[in-house]
């Protein structure tokens, strides 16, 4: 291969990890339309959980063995421990605020909150190493959260009862802490086990916890739903999971983590207009207000 060739070969690659990158933080923010979709059908928030990860599971199964996932030592006892933890962590926990949480408040106002993730990973990772927060991690930090409360004055206004609000985001809010969570540990273990196969594991044990948990809370008889649930609950696990997580990390192989984190960052506007578009969801000056600061937060943070 010439110069020539292969110079247009890695421009037409790191071109593809763009669009990958892009497509993988739109379809992981299709998942709150996916679910505010979905919940006048009759489910809640177990019942739907379980049928994202029932359609999931074989898909993450297979993920398993893709060429390359075999990659990394020898699975050890505290391997397994910390898949175990992971995939609790995760994928299950804050799955199940996440969707607790949108029973309360909007859609926008949930990716925003969701998407403090990186501050929360910052902030918990300086204080458990004994580090001092530094002056950018600050103005970081009151960027963003003043950027939330910006967004929750809108959701505040077209909310009947206010409390549902505070509580929605607290649900997600806490959902973003077991997603740093997660995070941290992840980036412990998949030096030794390797991305495929650490989340295809972690992702399985998830599955299995949110089915279990719908086996012990749940009669079988709930499962009589119209075909537009499982429709919708399909469209979740395939264009909201399983393609996203793929999508992201082909990106990252293509062009880096960093350049895909901040291409992740068109998440919570492309939420916002989805809303609007798909639910009818208002969008307010606050709101975009907001997103601005939370979004400026969260870059703060990212830059080297």
């Amino acid at each position: 291969m010439t110069a020539t060739a292969r110079a247009l070969a890695e421009s037409e690659g790191r071109q593809a990890g763009v669009w990958l990158a892009a497509a993988g933080a739109v379809g992981f923010s299709f998942k709150a339309i996916l679910v505010k979709l979905a919940y006048p059908y009759g489910l809640d928030a177990i019942t739907l959980l379980a049928l994202r990860m029932i359609f999931s599971l074989p898909l993450f199964v297979a993920m398993a063995f893709l060429p390359g996932a075999g990659r990394g030592g020898r699975i050890t006892a505290r391997d397994h421990a910390m898949l175990i933890l992971l995939g609790f962590l995760g994928y299950y926990l804050s799955s199940f605020l996440d969707f607790l949480g949108l029973q309360y408040i909007s859609a926008g106002l949930e990716r925003l909150v969701l998407f403090l993730y990186p501050t929360l990973v910052v902030l918990i990772s300086a204080l458990a190493l004994g580090k001092p927060v530094t002056r950018r991690l600050g103005w970081a930090l009151v960027l963003s959260y003043g950027g939330i409360a910006l967004a929750m004055v809108h959701d505040l206004r077209q909310a009947g009862n206010g409390s549902d609000v505070w509580l929605g985001a607290a649900l997600v809010f806490g959902g973003a802490v077991s997603y740093a969570l997660y995070l941290i540990g992840n980036g412990q273990a998949v030096d030794r086990l390797g991305a495929t196969r650490l989340t295809a594991y972690a992702s399985t044990v998830a599955c299995l916890a949110c089915i279990g948990q719908f086996l012990l809370t749940r009669p079988l008889s709930s499962l009589a739903l119209p075909w537009q649930a499982y429709g919708l609950a399909l469209a979740m696990a395939l264009f909201s999971t399983v393609l996203p997580v793929y999508m992201v990390s082909e990106a990252i192989r293509r062009i880096g983590a960093g350049p895909v984190s901040l291409i992740g960052s068109l998440g919570p506007i492309a939420t916002i207009f989805l809303g609007w578009l798909m639910l009818g969801e208002s969008i307010s000056l606050w709101q975009l207000v907001g997103a601005a600061l939370v979004l400026a937060g969260v870059l703060m943070v990212g830059r080297k």
